[in-house]
């Protein structure tokens, strides 16, 4: 295997770790600018202010349980 194969299969490997770590980043980033971020929590969309309040939007459907790695 190539330096670049290996290269490539070790960031598709960490392809879940980073999009975690963007996802987070994210979120913390438009609250810092100010802006509200909507999240999952209970089952409920909420909006979660800069100021730390939250809302509750509406109820959501039960989450499907799925593992790393299943193919839907």
């Amino acid at each position: 295997m190539s330096t670049q194969e290996q290269a490539i299969r070790y960031q598709e490997e960490h392809i879940p770790e980073l999009a975690s770590a963007a996802t987070k980043q994210a979120y913390w980033q438009a609250l810092a600018a100010g802006s509200s971020v909507l999240e999952r929590a209970n089952d409920s969309l909420v909006e979660v202010s800069p100021d730390g309040s939250r809302k509750i939007i509406k109820p959501l459907p039960a989450q499907t349980p799925t593992r790393p790695g299943q193919q839907l």
